[in-house]
């Protein structure tokens, strides 16, 4: 069986965005809300939502029970130093909270993750299976001869 782990990520969350994106609904307020400090417009990919939403969920099965904090640790990027004298060192950033901490209730509300008593969230059984599903019709979809020996 094909796992998360032998497709490539960008594959594989381009794959589950097209599944997430009729079960979840993206809020009205994300088209005038920054994914993070360090950013200066809203994200302009039209299924902004459901990308994140794939890449999410996959982030909470390889590294769950991981919390909103953590998550937006790794969402986050630079933040440039003064501008005005230059002389600043650029300063680490958080990704929004808000987004993240949205789309992992919505994320559970389908039943794909859950919640831990003070470790955080972690992926389900129906969620794994999936992230392997969708991993597995990936797999198909590559057209790579250099598996093929192995077939």
């Amino acid at each position: 069986m094909t796992t998360m782990y032998d497709v490539p990520a960008d594959a594989l969350i381009e794959a589950l965005a097209e599944d997430l994106e009729g079960r979840l609904e993206a809020p009205e307020w994300i088209e005038f809300t920054k994914t993070g400090a360090n950013r200066e417009l809203p994200p302009e990919q039209d299924n902004f939502w459901a990308i994140r939403a794939g890449s999410l969920l996959r982030k909470v099965a390889d590294n769950g029970p991981v919390g909103v904090d953590r998550l937006s640790t790794e969402y986050g990027g630079s933040k440039k130093g003064s501008t005005r004298y230059r002389v600043a060192k650029a300063h680490s950033a958080s990704g929004s909270k808000k987004v993240i901490r949205t789309i992992l209730q919505q994320l559970e509300d389908e039943g794909l993750i859950q919640t831990q008593k003070g470790q955080g969230r972690n992926i389900t059984d129906e969620g794994r299976s999936l992230l392997d599903n969708t991993a597995d019709q990936v797999m198909e979809d590559l057209d790579r001869p250099e598996l093929e020996r192995y077939a």
